[in-house]
């Protein structure tokens, strides 16, 4: 069993269905990272330099083969951090600017046809606006969760390539809180299934004697 199918809907997370006041038991305060704004921005990098660090296995006869590339987390490393307050119309709005680091691995195969894979780094610089809450003790931080994909890339030389790249950044301005939210109480944890392959279904679900027929 899982929250998927569960017998105990209404202890579980899933839609509401009735009324959604029904069962609400307590205010409760949670911890959590409220996010006050984020914003994603898309783009294709073509023709982007890369250099593999820490091969595996260490030793490769080149000319290597470009395979694939992806980011290997989902959090981006922030660098170059300036945040400007802007005057206007919103006096919440600030100029958020940031280099975003993401974590790569590169697949490739080398001259004698062996697979190989290493470590890389793609940045991306952001210049964008985003607003943000009046000032207070505990403080906002900027976050990033990355996505990159790489489907094509050529090999240059040494551990190097140029590749495309397919990069997701979304940008949030967050804070831990201690949050008071509505509750129907504990959530319920249903026991797990465990997975079994039965090979054997398809014969063990034939009728146990021949049937009768009619000539």
């Amino acid at each position: 069993m899982s929250f998927c199918n569960t017998l105990k809907p209404d202890r579980t997370p899933g839609p509401i269905s009735g009324n959604p006041l029904h069962n609400l038991c307590e205010r409760a305060c949670i911890q959590v990272r409220k996010v006050f704004d984020a914003c994603i921005n898309q783009t294709s990098l073509e023709d982007y330099g890369v250099t593999i660090t820490n091969p595996t296995p260490a030793n490769y006869t080149t000319p290597l083969t470009f395979v694939s590339a992806a980011s290997t987390s989902s959090a981006g490393t922030i660098s170059n951090l300036i945040v400007t307050p802007l005057s206007g119309d919103n006096p919440h709005n600030s100029r958020v600017q940031a280099t975003i680091t993401i974590p790569v691995e590169v697949i490739y195969v080398d001259a004698n046809n062996v697979e190989g894979k290493g470590t890389a780094e793609i940045v991306v610089n952001e210049d964008v606006i985003m607003c943000f809450p009046d000032n207070s003790v505990i403080p906002v931080e900027i976050a990033a969760t990355v996505n990159a994909v790489s489907p094509q890339g050529a090999w240059t030389e040494g551990l190097g390539f140029s590749i495309t790249s397919c990069v997701t950044v979304v940008l949030k301005a967050e804070a831990e809180v201690e949050l008071l939210v509505p509750s129907y109480g504990y959530c319920y944890i249903p026991p797990c299934q465990a997975y079994t392959q039965e090979v054997c279904t398809g014969v063990f679900d034939l009728p146990l004697f021949p049937t009768t027929f009619t000539r």
